[in-house]
């Protein structure tokens, strides 16, 4: 059984910072790319980063250079660090294996 398991998620001002993490289990994590994904209220889900087996990374242009995606084999988790925070980041969070989703984790930007 696959499991997800978002955490890290809370409410900040803008311009601080939140660590998710996203704890997997049933998968054979290291062969697996990971993503993050993320709903605003009355948007579609999108995708924000991912990052490969091989450690490879994509973000979408309104993360660039403030979030980054990274992976602990070891620990079967993968991170997302969000800096420089905005009220449009304010949203559900989910972590993403094709086809599994986490529960999601909500975060909160305040201006």
């Amino acid at each position: 059984q696959v499991q997800l398991v978002e955490s890290g998620g809370g409410l900040v001002q803008a311009g601080g910072s939140l660590r998710l993490s996203c704890a997997a289990s049933g998968i054979i994590f290291s062969a697996n790319t990971m993503g993050w994904y993320r709903q605003a209220p009355g948007k579609q889900r999108e995708s924000v980063a991912i990052v490969s087996s091989g450690g490879y990374t994509n973000y979408a242009d309104s993360v660039k250079g403030r979030f980054t995606i990274s992976r602990d084999n070891a620990k079967n988790t993968v991170y997302l660090q969000m800096n420089s925070l905005k009220p449009e980041d304010t949203g559900v969070y989910y972590c993403y294996r094709r086809p599994y989703w986490g529960q999601g984790t909500q975060v909160t930007v305040s201006s």
